[in-house]
């Protein structure tokens, strides 16, 4: 009996000390969105109670139709005005043509579209159609072409080599005149030489020489090709160094 009446002692304190529930009742039309929000005054009064501010309530305003736009920057233009942005674009179009136009060493610019067909080029003499089978078979036929082909030969001339010109003021020796005289070919031995450390002196002294054609210059003019002062023709063949008397016999026609 005393546990009992303890127990009920202790449910009556606890149920004092519990804070007061506030009506929920008040001001709510959905008991599921909380308490006294559908009710400006009750939610603006608990938002001061909380020390939050209040979201200012925004009304409807009608914006002015001139606006000011800072230089530099294009103002917004409105769809309903279709005429006055085709007239903006076209004096871009023309400002920036004019540029182009610099640009291209004073060429117009030719804007390409289907209403702008590129135009024909007729009787321009820098355009050949001699790859255009029906253009020529207008112009030529088979006797034309005879006729052409028997003019040309007519007209061909064949120059006759002639003497070589003499050199004043100059005792080197003539390569050309050198290579025309002899008529053996290249290695083979026309004259004795001594082959004693042949080949060293030989590359050593052929370092030395920008050309052959300046090898075979200084070797005719130091007694060759009897005599080989320097090493330069160790075959014995005539011939100094690389250098090589065939192309200027096939250029004579020998």
């Amino acid at each position: 009996m005393n546990r009992k009446l303890l127990a009920a002692g202790l449910i009556a304190v606890l149920g004092a000390c519990q804070p007061a529930i506030p009506d929920s009742g008040v001001g709510v039309v959905d008991p599921g969105r909380g308490v006294g929000f559908e009710n400006p005054a009750i939610r603006a009064a608990q938002l001061d109670a909380q020390n939050v501010p209040v979201t200012p309530t925004m009304s409807a305003q009608t914006l002015p139709n001139a606006q000011t736009v800072p230089q530099g920057q294009t103002a917004p233009r409105a769809v309903s005005d279709p005429q006055g942005l085709d007239r903006e674009l076209s004096r871009n179009a023309a400002r920036q043509d004019v540029v182009s136009t610099r640009a291209n060493s004073g060429e117009a610019v030719l804007h390409a579209s289907p209403s702008n067909a590129p135009p024909e080029l007729l009787n321009n003499p820098g355009i050949s159609d001699e790859n255009n089978f029906d253009a020529v078979a207008s112009r030529q036929s088979i006797e034309s072409d005879a006729a052409r082909i028997a003019a040309n030969r007519q007209q061909y001339q064949v120059v006759q080599p002639t003497a070589l010109p003499s050199r004043t003021g100059n005792r080197r020796p003539n390569v050309v005149e050198y290579a025309l005289q002899t008529r053996h070919p290249k290695g083979n031995k026309v004259h004795r030489r001594l082959r004693i450390g042949s080949a060293r002196r030989y590359q050593r002294n052929c370092a030395e020489y920008g050309s052959p054609d300046e090898a075979q210059i200084d070797f005719l003019a130091r007694g060759g090709p009897k005599r080989d002062r320097r090493g330069l023709d160790p075959d014995g063949d005539g011939y100094a160094c690389a250098w090589d008397p065939a192309p200027f016999r096939r250029a004579s026609g020998g």
